[in-house]
């Protein structure tokens, strides 16, 4: 197990909605780490990945080494110990944003040098959401989150919702900011 002096925590915001219920909840998680826990916050709409191409069976079947936000985001994703999906719940998964990321998560395992499958096996993968429905709602989002972390060996680290609908709402799920205080300590 990590001690948690050597924890990094990759916050990979999800939302298209800036501050929303979302990363609120997360935040308020967050604050509950112990002092000195690395953290670092990134929005993934603000950091655009292309299109994601499937190159597997293309001649052969190789990945360019990633430039830009895209490899930006795989080394922050390689860096950390802990990876945490805040998406709002969109249709029924995750959003648009963490799909794609999600996505590149294949090429990238095929990208020379980085050897990212190896490296992403025994980090801890965790989601935080927002939803304004029951929380079964989410069950296709949690699922995605820990069966991708799951496929890299990853530890399932666990869900965090918040049932909140309008901007600010999640101020009112006191259960959600209950559990918030406790999420990162399993």
């Amino acid at each position: 197990m990590i001690d948690n002096a050597e924890r990094s925590f990759l916050f990979l915001l999800a939302s298209s909605r800036l501050d929303g219920n979302t990363e609120t909840l997360a935040r308020r998680a967050a604050e509950q780490l112990p002092a000195g826990t690395e953290q670092r916050w990134l929005r993934l709409s603000e950091l655009p990945l292309a299109p994601f191409v499937d190159r597997r069976h293309d001649g052969d079947g190789g990945y360019p080494q990633p430039e830009g936000n895209e490899r930006v985001l795989l080394e922050a994703t390689l860096a950390a110990t802990d990876l945490v999906i805040a998406s709002p719940l969109y249709w029924y998964s995750v959003s648009a944003d963490a799909k794609l990321y999600l996505d590149h998560w294949a090429g990238w395992m095929r990208v020379p040098g980085y050897d990212f499958r190896p490296r992403m096996a025994g980090k801890t993968i965790w989601s935080v959401t927002a939803l304004a429905t029951a929380a079964e709602a989410a069950d296709a989002l949690v699922t995605t989150v820990r069966l991708s972390g799951e496929y890299l060996g990853m530890r399932w680290g666990g869900a965090l919702l918040g049932s909140a609908n309008r901007p600010g709402q999640i101020a009112e799920d006191d259960g959600a900011l209950n559990r918030a205080k406790t999420f990162f300590a399993s």
